[in-house]
């Protein structure tokens, strides 16, 4: 596989392990091949061991001694936790600014939300939300929070977003909550507008596993289809109530 200049080894490694996981190549308690992933990605073991050791960081893999490292339990309940933990995260950092907005903040976040309203497609809205996010983090996000961050979007792959045709109808409601609850100074709303966004990102994303046939489906199909267009409309709903209005 030709090496993508401007990218790190590590990171490159990173990518093709939750890669395979995420299109279950590789499942629960697989071995992680380091020769096969050396040989296919034509790097050394060094960025592969620098890979494993920030994958196991984030609780997609375990290293046990003298045998390896092996992919952890994920499933269903794992893709809902690490979305969880994602909206968390970034909801505090949502809240702080919803306690302290500063008028730069507002602006800046004004022009990002404009943009997001006016995205022709999905990898624009995708790569306008990260910088949503950034402006966010960098401002009211510490050192500690800003690792614990990077840990939780380990199974929120970008690629998918960036490809996903919803991501702007599906996704803007949550950065329209999340603006508006800045701008009137309420923590709690702007923390529960990122909860709701990662909720939906991990119904969402749980449809397309079931799809693609990595995990089975459950028993109520129905149920993966219509929790997220459930959120969705709860999020409309509260939008629509006048004291949402910047």
């Amino acid at each position: 596989m030709p090496k993508k200049y401007g990218v790190k080894e590590k990171d490159l490694v990173v990518s093709h392990i939750l890669n395979l996981v995420l299109t279950g190549k590789l499942r629960s308690g697989d071995r992680v091949d380091r020769n096969e992933i050396a040989a296919g990605l034509g790097v050394s073991r060094v960025p592969i061991q620098e890979a494993l050791v920030q994958l196991e960081h984030d609780g997609v893999v375990s290293t046990r001694y003298h045998r390896g490292a092996f992919v952890e339990r994920f499933d269903e309940a794992t893709v809902l936790e690490h979305h969880e933990l994602d909206g968390l995260l970034n909801g505090i950092a949502s809240a702080r600014a919803a306690a302290g907005p500063t008028p730069r903040i507002l602006g800046q976040l004004d022009g990002l939300l404009r943009s997001l309203r006016t995205a022709k497609d999905s990898r624009t809205f995708s790569e306008t939300a990260a910088e949503y996010r950034r402006t966010v983090n960098d401002e009211y996000a510490g050192p500690r929070l800003h690792a614990m961050i990077r840990a939780s979007q380990g199974l929120v792959p970008r690629v998918f977003w960036m490809t996903y045709q919803g991501s702007r109808e599906d996704m803007l409601p949550f950065y329209e909550d999340e603006t508006a609850a800045i701008h009137r100074r309420d923590p709690e709303a702007a923390r529960g507008a990122c909860v709701g966004r990662s909720y939906l990102m991990a119904q969402t994303m749980l449809a397309e596993l079931f799809r693609r046939g990595v995990f089975a489906p459950p028993d109520d199909v129905s149920r993966v289809v219509a929790e997220p267009l459930r959120v969705i409309a709860e999020a409309q709903a509260v939008r629509a109530e006048p004291s949402l209005a910047l």
